[in-house]
Formats: C-alpha cells, structure tokens, sequence
C-alpha cells in the first residue's frame, strides 16, 4: 500500500503534509528511551491528522537490536518503522535491507548536523534519519563536588575523575560517587567502555582488522573501569544501563555519570553540573557518536507511508511539537540532530546542557586513523562488529561482576573476536 499525499510549502497543523495514508496503520519497533517513549503521545496529532494508527513495539535495547536484525535482514516485514544507528545504517543501507529517504524541500535536510546525516548514510545516500543524536559526556552533582571539596574539568584526567568519584563516595547515606554502564551488550557497556579504552590509547583492531584485545591499554582501561566501579560504583553495577543509571541518579544516587548527552534532558536533580570526557592522554575516541534514527525496513508492505511518517517525526515541525506539548516542553524535545534546535530562544532558555552537549557532538571523531583504523567511536562500521562486541561485552561484565579476572575476561575476549574475524575472512 502507498500514501497519496501532495508535499505543501504550508505546514498544516503540526507539520504534517496534506492528504491521508492508504496505509491504515504502521507498525514502529522503538527502543524503550524518553524521547522515544514521549514520541507515542505527541504522535497521537499524527493518527488525528492522517488516520493512520500506530502500533508501538517498544523494546529494551539490546532485545530490539537483535529482533530488528533479525526481522530486517530476513525481509520478515514485521515491522514498518524501525529504531537503528550509526552502526547499522550505512551497512544495512547497502545490502538493500532498508530503503533510502529521500524527502520534500521543507524538510531541510542540510540542517541536520554533517556529523549525524554522514553517519547515517552510503555513499551520500541517507537511509535513517535521526529521531535524537549524542555524544557522551560527564553530568556530576556540583553540590557535592563543592561540599567534598574536590573539582571536574573538561577532558579531565581519568585519575582526577576518580579521585572526585572517591570524595563524593558515601553509600552510608546511599550517593556512590560513579554509576557507569555495564550491562552486557555492544550498545550497552561496551558503548562506554570503548571510549575508556580509547582515551587509554587502546582500540579494538590493527590495521589488519586483527583483534588487539590483549593489548597493555586493554588492560590497562578495564582495571581502572573494574577498580573504579567497584570501589565507588553502585552494588549490581554489572546489570546497569542507560534507564537503570537515570533512575538511579534521579534518585539522588550517583555523584556523576559519563553516558549519553542525551541524558541531560531527562535529569530531574538540581544542580548538576557538565564537563567534557576524561581521558587517560589520548582524547581522541574519549566521547562517542550515535543517533537513534528511523530507517524503513526493505520486507515492509507500507513503505511510503512509512516514509511519510519517519519524514513528520524527524522535521523541525514535530521538535515544535514536543516544545509545545503540555505534557512535555522545551527541556524535552530530541537533540543532536537539527542545528536549528539550539538557535530556538525557547529551547535555549531552559536547556543548560546544550552548550556542553554541542561541543560533544562537534568533537566525536568516528573517522578513521592510525590509532584507530576503522570508522566510528564505540563501535566499528564493519558487519562483524555486533558479534565481536556482543561477546566481549560478556566478559567485561563477567569481570565487573567478580566472575572472571580482567586478565581471564581479555583474553577470553581475545579469543572469541579473533575466531570471529577469521571466521569472516580477515
């Protein structure tokens, strides 16, 4: 089925274009993050103007990514919509399991930030659009860093942010001085944990694409990562990820957080404050580069009303919507994607993250270099990098937990990517 719509230069409502969908519903697969949760109500104005409903198949992370790998690369066309990144795109893009997007002049696409859009692209072909983007960044409780009398810079030193963990560390009266990822999953700890070991000069694979997994900065990163959540982290460290660290620092529970830039709009604590990633000498790869996008799976029946849906929820009308919307505002609209977002006095007046979170993004550096020979920051753009990572990131939790050593859990890690890479070719 396909949508029978007329693009306007007038904007109806909110953004949405004239006509109605053929299409009587789509089905979206999301994964289960705010401005994703937040988008099924702002989204009811959609299923008001054109009457297509909307089926939301919201999903923890790691189960989506491996239920929409599967769905799309089968051509199954369970779902219509589906939440992918920086990681998938460009590859998925080019085997032909998802479709390119190409949109109407108001959509304005060289507004969206040149990092984000080539992400997100082959060969100069979007095939996903950004829903949000991020980098990663340091969000720490000023009140106590002023109280423990300590300080965080911007890029600071991987030993001073610990030394700050340290002096905030009180869990007699339940406030642990970091909260980090580690949860299991190429998306989940190891998102985090491979900035670390970037910033220790580290990286995943030579120029050979061999895995250098038993390097001395592997080893290095993932003691300190083990030392510092273990001494001044939260009990169960190894079974957190974005939404469990969030709650947790809702709660007033954590001293600082290094995650998702994103994050920043769904703080409820006051006071905190923002810095730039630690590093350990090596600031390049010390923040990452992601954006949760859009991509419509090639199996789908409905892809132009697909198209025309993903086309209304990453406009400059729907972050309109959210900034108006009565159960939301402008503290909660999707960032990281438009440039024109942070040119919005509304959007300014209330976001004090946008500046830190900006020079985040701008200073990620997925491209490729000597250090690191691949393209991306936590992750590499090649098709074998989700299991790579997927089975690493088991043994680094295994190490986080008391499970296994570091030196036990690495060279575990070691083996099981280099059989991989073999496995693949290389």
């Amino acid at each position: 089925m396909s949508i029978k719509r007329t693009l306007m230069s007038t904007v109806v409502g909110l953004g949405l274009t004239a006509g109605f969908a053929s299409a009587e519903s789509l089905t979206i697969a999301i994964v289960n993050n705010g401005h994703m949760i937040n988008m099924q109500k702002v989204a009811e104005a959609y299923t008001a103007e054109t009457g297509v409903e909307l089926e939301w198949v919201s999903l923890e992370e790691g189960v989506l990514r491996e239920q929409v790998t599967s769905d799309t690369a089968t051509g199954g066309g369970q779902y219509d919509v589906i939440n992918i990144g920086m990681q998938e795109a460009p590859i998925w893009g080019a085997a032909g399991w998802i479709e390119p997007l190409e949109f109407g002049a108001e959509y304005d696409a060289d507004d969206i930030l040149p990092a984000i859009r080539a992400g997100l692209s082959h060969e100069g072909t979007m095939y996903a659009a950004p829903f949000y983007g991020e980098s990663s960044m340091v969000m720490y409780r000023k009140d106590l860093t002023d109280a423990a009398g300590v300080s965080i810079a911007d890029n600071d030193s991987w030993d001073n942010v610990k030394a700050a963990a340290a002096a905030m560390h009180d869990p007699d009266n339940g406030v642990y001085g970091a909260c980090l990822r580690g949860k299991p999953g190429w998306g989940d700890n190891m998102a985090f944990v491979t900035t670390m070991v970037n910033s220790f000069g580290g990286a995943w694979f030579d120029a050979d694409f061999k895995p250098t997994i038993d390097s001395d900065e592997w080893k290095a990163a993932i003691n300190f990562y083990v030392d510092l959540l273990g001494n001044y982290g939260p009990p169960g460290s190894e079974g957190n990820s974005f939404n469990e660290i969030l709650a947790l620092y809702n709660e007033g529970k954590c001293g600082m957080w290094i995650d998702a830039t994103i994050a920043a709009s769904f703080l409820e604590v006051d006071g905190v404050a923002y810095a730039q990633s630690p590093n350990a000498g090596n600031p390049v790869g010390a923040n990452w580069l992601w954006a949760w996008a859009m991509a419509v799976p090639a199996g789908t029946e409905n892809a132009e009303g697909a198209k025309a849906f993903i086309e209304w929820a990453t406009s400059k009308a729907y972050v309109q919507a959210v900034g108006n919307h009565p159960d939301f505002g402008w503290a909660k609209v999707p960032t990281g994607q438009r440039a024109s977002t942070y040119a919005l006095p509304e959007f300014q007046a209330v976001a004090g993250f946008a500046a830190a979170e900006m020079a985040a993004i701008e200073s990620a550096a997925p491209e490729a270099t000597d250090l690191k020979p691949y393209v991306g920051v936590q992750f590499a753009a090649i098709p074998e990098f989700p299991e790579v990572g997927s089975a690493v990131a088991q043994e680094i939790a295994a190490a986080l937990s008391g499970a296994k050593s570091v030196d036990e859990a690495l060279a575990a890690s070691q083996a099981a990517a280099t059989a991989i890479m073999e496995e693949a070719g290389y």
